[in-house]
This record gives structure tokens, C-alpha cells and sequence, in this order.
């Protein structure tokens, strides 16, 4: 027994040869985790493997050491060290010391992707690459950008006022088409015979809304005397200035919807029954009155944007 164990520290020492060691994988690169096999002459008996601590790992300034096994089997013992190398050439490993076996004289050979002999430096540039709609795209890009740039600032600038008016357009539409539409309805319900005083009380209630949402003054419970203070009593055909006198030009068309009120009030309440032909022309008179608003509204919105 003593002559064995002679011969196996005899043979462990003999590592320093790398007799029967190899390497996983077989050829490595710097940088690239690699293991170094280590075959031993067999224990008399199976033991546990000794794991040496990180703290008792070798130092080396090239290589990192991840982790070094010694396994003990009767069928062979082997020194497993788990390691990364960060120089390329032949690397000697420095003294490993566990327990009581040491093992010097291994070593590695670690090749490099870039060949020694050349000058190392950096190539050139590549040439750029040819392809189709390069350009259109690139310009293209820059052009989107531009034009999102500039509509951004163009729309803190002005682009708030412009909503505001396209809001007031779209608002001004809607309630003219809105009292157009209410007096055709009408006169197709006369024509089919409705009740003439439905008639004559949706006119009414309907021409107060529209005057209310136009004038911005509450008109639905005015009287027909009331009306001769409205703003829009008097307006001018096709907005036209008065003359420079500054009496009404003879073309000029005078609303009085004191006078429509107190007509449609008549026909409501004092029992004397209109003729189909009276609520008519009080239907006529409406649309001509919301013709020459619209036109009346229209100048004077456009007078005012030329004015700013």
C-alpha cells in the first residue's frame, strides 16, 4: 500500500508533463470558457470529489479560473479545471495545490480569429450599398418631416383661430339649413291638409329659436312689439352700405319681425281663421328673411377677416 501510494503522488507530479491531458473543446479561442481534463492513477476506494473554494483558486493575470474539481474513483481519478484564457499562445498554468497533491507544469495553448502576422487595423469604409428607392425614401422622409414641422408651428400660430371660424361656419350652416328645412316641412304639412294652427304655432316657436341662437338674446318669450328692438330688424339687401347721406339706399330691404310676429300672433289667438294662402306668404317671408340674414352674416364676417 505504501508503494502506491508513492507511485500515484510520483504520477500527480508527473502532471507537469500534461501526460494524457486534454482539452473540452479541443481547439479554444480567447475568451471562450474551456475545460482541462486531467487523467490520475485510480484510488484504492471511491471518495467524494473535492471542490477547491474560489477563494484557494490560483492566480493568474491572463486567465479566470470558473472552477477546479479533483474527482476520486477506483476506475481513475481526474483534475477537472473549468477556466478562460484572454491572451492567445501557449499558457502555463500556475500551481494548483489541493490538499496534499500539487500539480505544476500544465498548460494550455489558446488560438486567436486574428492572425499575427498581419498589420492589425481597421478597414476601410464599405461602399454603400446601391439599392433601389434609397433616395426617394430618404428625401422623402425629410420632406414628411418638414412638412409636420412647419404644420406644427403653423398650427400654434393660427391654426386654433382658423378651428374657431370653421366652427362658427359649420354652426352658421347648420342653423340656417336647420330653419329652411322646418319651413319646408311646413308647407308640405299644409299642403296635406294639417291643422292650421299647428302650423301656425311651430312657425312661431321654431323662428324664436333660430332668432334666439342668432341674436344670442332670448326670444322665444317676447312679444311682437318687443321685436322692434332686435338687432336684426333692419338689414340690407346683399349687405350694401348706405348711401353716403346715410339714408337707406332704395334697394334696401327692411326685415320687421315685429310685424311677421304680430301677424302670426294674429292669426293664432284672435279667432278670425287664416286662409291657406295668409300662412303661406308668412312661410315666403321667412325664407326671404333667412336668405338675406345668411348674406347679411356672411358680408359682415368677411368684412371683418379683411379688416384683421
Amino acid at each position: 500500500m505504501f508503494i502506491l501510494m508513492i507511485c500515484g503522488a510520483f504520477l500527480q507530479k508527473a502532471a507537469a508533463q500534461n501526460f494524457g491531458a486534454y482539452l473540452i473543446p479541443r481547439q479554444i479561442y480567447v475568451g471562450d470558457p474551456a475545460t482541462l481534463v486531467l487523467p490520475l492513477p485510480p484510488s484504492p476506494q471511491n471518495k467524494s470529489d473535492i471542490v477547491m473554494d474560489r477563494e484557494d483558486f490560483p492566480s493568474h493575470e491572463n486567465i479566470d479560473f470558473n472552477k477546479i474539481i479533483l474527482e476520486r474513483r477506483t476506475a481513475g481519478n481526474r483534475l477537472i479545471i473549468e477556466f478562460t484564457a484572454f491572451v492567445p499562445g501557449t499558457i502555463v498554468l500556475p500551481e494548483i495545490k489541493i490538499n496534499e497533491d500539487i500539480f505544476t507544469g500544465l498548460s494550455v495553448t489558446v488560438n486567436s480569429i486574428i492572425d499575427g502576422k498581419t498589420d492589425r487595423r481597421l478597414s476601410g469604409a464599405a461602399p454603400a450599398l446601391a439599392i433601389p428607392g434609397t433616395a426617394f425614401m430618404l428625401y422623402g422622409s425629410i420632406a414628411l418631416i418638414i412638412i409636420l414641422l412647419s404644420a406644427s408651428v403653423w398650427f400654434v400660430l393660427k391654426g386654433r383661430v382658423v378651428l374657431k371660424e370653421l366652427r362658427e361656419k359649420w354652426a352658421r350652416f347648420r342653423l340656417f339649413s336647420s330653419i329652411r328645412i322646418t319651413v319646408k316641412k311646413l308647407q308640405r304639412g299644409l299642403s296635406k291638409g294639417i291643422e292650421k294652427r299647428f302650423i301656425l304655432d311651430k312657425l312661431s316657436d321654431e323662428t324664436r329659436n333660430f332668432l334666439s341662437i342668432l341674436t344670442e338674446q332670448n326670444c322665444r318669450s317676447m312679444t311682437a312689439r318687443e321685436f322692434k328692438a332686435l338687432p336684426v330688424n333692419v338689414t340690407q339687401s346683399a349687405a350694401k352700405p348706405r348711401t353716403e347721406a346715410g339714408a337707406p339706399d332704395k334697394n334696401e330691404t327692411v326685415i320687421r319681425f315685429s310685424d311677421f310676429f304680430y301677424k302670426c300672433d294674429t292669426y293664432r289667438f284672435s279667432g278670425m281663421g287664416a286662409e291657406e294662402k295668409d300662412i303661406l306668404q308668412l312661410l315666403d317671408d321667412l325664407l326671404e328673411y333667412v336668405d338675406l340674414l345668411e348674406t347679411t352674416r356672411r358680408n359682415e364676417k368677411q368684412t371683418e377677416g379683411q379688416a384683421a
